[in-house]
């Protein structure tokens, strides 16, 4: 084991126990662990500094003010107002419309952040409307499009077999195929069950937060300041902008084919004509740009570059591969397939994970003689159901900006669902798809 690598490992762990312990803010600790994994080697200066112009902290921020150019509108209160109609009080009615939206969503936005920062608006104006504590339901509406994201074979799904087939070629073991469909076939119980679980049990083990952005004022014993409705012209201008950033990033792969227009750059473009066309002032704009977000994401970020550098990754790949081919039962195997790039991503980016652990298992399946459609696909769904910490995904930040979580918060409520996508997950894939016979 290397001297950078246990430097890596040892940042890592007082990182983690610092998020853990909260003597200090968490975006405290992030640039802290930063500074540190540069200090000590384990990430170049020019690498560090490209996580503060990383694609997806660009996008954070954008859509944070792109949804609060749609909640100056009268749209976020007319859509809570319908859905407390249709709902009359429950809780459960209000989370059941949300979690189904923000998973059909997620089968054709492929990034999860994305998906939540088109709902969280309408869903943080729903609480107030029921006076519901916004922390209680964020982390269910976030989970239901991290879990559920590309499951099935529509949008950005349909190209999920497509990928897997091309890491069996790459490595050479092309007796078996993931057809179009088989992904969705995987996957499909664990959906249900994170539709279930942040439909009617999630928020029973929420914390009930003050949300500083819309509980403040009423702690204080007064009325939320009321801002007057926007003249007409800009209020059709935060629907035509936010619903604009909305279809294109539906529709981004056609929109592709015509002009260059990545991800980040759709949601940037959104936010500035948001200012541009007076929905918001520019001092409200720069109010909805959470920094100790965006510092918690980069730490977070900084942190996944350097156990991918240090070779962490690879190093508990191998080691699993080594386990694997000495182990005779196929749900053993599974269920390490599973866990182990489900628990790394949580301090690595679900991508990197992803890239580690797929070609790892292929090679395994065929020093076995095994197929390995079922246990590839269920790597991929184990990193892409990371949710625990911010440093599992883009998305958790923004979470727990909007939820008021602190990292323990976000541990204790994803350890039950964790453990249900873990059984699920392994007992189903592994009979659906036998590596054996």
């Amino acid at each position: 084991m290397s001297g950078t690598l246990i430097i890596c490992l040892v940042i890592s762990l007082f990182t983690v126990i610092s998020y853990i312990l909260a003597k200090i803010p968490m975006a405290l600790t992030a640039v802290i662990s930063l500074a540190a994994f540069v200090l000590f080697g384990c990430l170049s200066p020019e690498e560090a500094l490209g996580f503060f112009g990383n694609a997806n902290g660009i996008m954070i921020m954008s859509m944070f003010v792109v949804a609060a150019g749609l909640q100056r509108t009268k749209f976020v209160k007319t859509v809570a107002n319908s859905v407390n109609q249709f709902a009359k009080g429950s809780l459960v009615k209000v989370m059941a419309g949300y979690v189904l939206v923000s998973v059909i969503l997620s089968q054709f936005i492929q990034s999860p952040m994305i998906v939540f920062g088109i709902m969280a608006p309408m869903m943080i104006e729903t609480c107030k409307s029921m006076d519901v504590s916004p922390s209680k339901v964020m982390f269910p509406l976030g989970i239901s499009a991290i879990a559920t994201c590309s499951a099935f074979p529509l949008g950005s799904g349909a190209t999920v077999a497509a990928e897997l087939n091309g890491y069996l070629t790459a490595s050479e073991y092309t007796d078996f195929t993931v057809a179009l469909t088989d992904p969705m076939k995987a996957r499909f119980p664990l959906v249900i069950v994170c539709i279930i679980w942040c439909v009617f049990f999630a928020s029973k083990f929420a914390p009930d937060h003050k949300v500083e952005n819309s509980g403040a004022a009423l702690e204080k014993g007064r009325k939320p300041e009321e801002k007057p409705a926007l003249p007409p012209f800009q209020e059709a201008a935060g629907y035509i902008i936010f619903f604009a950033v909305t279809i294109a990033l539906l529709f981004q792969r056609q929109i592709n084919s015509v002009l260059t227009a990545p991800t980040w750059l759709i949601c940037f473009i959104g936010a500035v004509l948001m200012v541009a066309c007076g929905v918001l002032k520019g001092k409200e704009a720069l109010r909805t740009l959470n920094l100790s977000m965006y510092l918690l994401f980069v730490g977070a970020m900084a942190m996944s570059g350097a156990l991918a550098n240090s070779g962490a990754g690879q190093l508990i790949g191998d080691a699993i591969a080594s386990v694997a081919r000495s182990v005779g039962n196929p749900y053993i195997i599974g269920l390490v397939f599973f866990l182990v790039p489900f628990l790394l991503t949580q301090v690595m980016q679900n991508r990197g994970v992803m890239m580690i652990f797929i070609p790892i298992a292929i090679q395994a399946c065929k020093s076995m003689g095994a197929n390995p459609v079922g246990i590839v696909i269920m790597v991929q769904a184990a990193c892409l159901t990371a949710f625990m910490t911010p440093m599992a995904t883009p998305a958790v930040p923004m979470i727990m900006a909007e939820g008021n979580y602190s990292f323990g918060d976000m541990v204790k409520q994803s350890l039950i669902p964790a453990v249900l996508f873990c059984i699920v997950t392994v007992l189903w894939t592994m009979t659906a798809f036998p590596l054996f016979g």
